[in-house]
């Protein structure tokens, strides 16, 4: 199948070759309000993107595996350097570690395996991710993490996907698209992004508006932080982008945290439908229209915020009483 899926379109804001903060995307979404509870460890995502610097100081300790389906390196597939930059970046949304340098990820004690989809040019084969999503799943990885996409609806995808989600109850979260024109009442598709087994991310600013860029259809499920987003990049650096590209490891991250929440309260593993639903109970409405925002913004404390304001509530009405 040699037709090409590809990035989905960033914008390169800027490089740095210093930073020291948690990024604001990461804080709007409240990661670091749970991270007393979990950091995610223990949780493994596949990243397909364009490979990795493996070497960066936030993501040496976070890549435990990988491999490389692309013809770089003359298809070496144990070489999965990121030649892009644009998976680097990815991967340090999701699991930048907390190691007082740099930026730090949502789930900062997550495990990325990486595999390799995308080509330097920032393109590749359906085959390629159809591949390694295989691969994904006879590795028993948690989640799945896709930052790409393309116009075609490919049978053989759309069908490892359900693999993925239906049979093997991975949870698989993709970027919706950066096509959108600003309106609600248009529908711009990318793919696998618009399957409906896939969780489809859409893209706010740090201010929780709708991002013009973002795709609005009736498959996206919420939306993250898309804009102005810094995180790691290739030669140990820092780099800003936006997209919904950069949107989507947010809600890859927070999984990794429900995930492990959700085994603490319930005392079980969750199966992907169950981590679904605690993932959009953890969404708070921002009043765009659902095909642009889906259950709206990823926010991980809102269900302990609105027990907090249940239990006031009792305990004004005992008082009253």
């Amino acid at each position: 199948m040699t037709e090409y899926v590809k990035l989905v379109p960033n914008q390169l804001i800027e490089q740095l070759d210093e930073v020291k903060e948690i990024p604001k995307g990461v804080e709007l979404i409240q990661a670091p309000k749970v991270w007393d509870r979990t950091k995610g460890e223990g949780v493994r995502v596949a990243v397909l993107d364009t490979g990795c610097d493996t070497s960066h100081p936030d993501l040496k300790d976070r890549i435990i595996g990988g491999k490389n389906f692309t013809k770089d390196d003359n298809g070496d597939p144990n070489s999965f350097l990121d030649y892009n930059g644009h998976g680097t970046h990815v991967c340090g949304t999701i699991a930048a570690s907390m190691n007082n340098l740099g930026v730090v990820g949502v789930a900062p004690e997550a495990d990325i395996l990486m595999l390799k989809v995308l080509g330097k040019d920032g393109s590749g084969q359906y085959d390629w991710i159809i591949s390694a999503i295989e691969y994904a799943i006879e590795q028993k990885v948690d989640l799945i993490s896709m930052s790409l996409g393309g116009p075609s609806d490919v049978k053989e995808l759309h069908d490892v996907i359900k693999k993925a989600v239906v049979e093997n109850g991975i949870p698989v979260v993709c970027a919706a698209g950066n096509d959108g024109d600003g309106r609600d009442d248009t529908d711009e598709f990318d793919y696998p992004g618009s399957y409906n087994e896939v969780i489809s991310v859409g893209a706010v600013d740090l201010e929780r508006n709708s991002s013009r860029f973002s795709n609005s259809n009736n498959e996206v499920d919420l939306v993250a932080p898309g804009e102005k987003i810094t995180s790691t990049f290739p030669g140990g650096k820092y780099a800003t982008f936006s997209g919904t590209s950069m949107a989507t490891p947010h809600v890859a991250g927070a999984l990794a945290l429900i995930r492990n929440l959700s085994k603490a309260e319930f005392e079980r593993d969750l199966t992907e439908t169950e981590l679904y639903a605690q993932l959009i109970k953890r969404t708070v409405p921002l009043g765009n229209s659902p095909k642009e925002e889906g259950n709206g913004l990823v926010y991980l404390t809102v269900a302990d915020e609105l027990k907090k304001l249940f239990d006031a509530q009792k305990l004004e009405h005992i008082f009253q009483v």
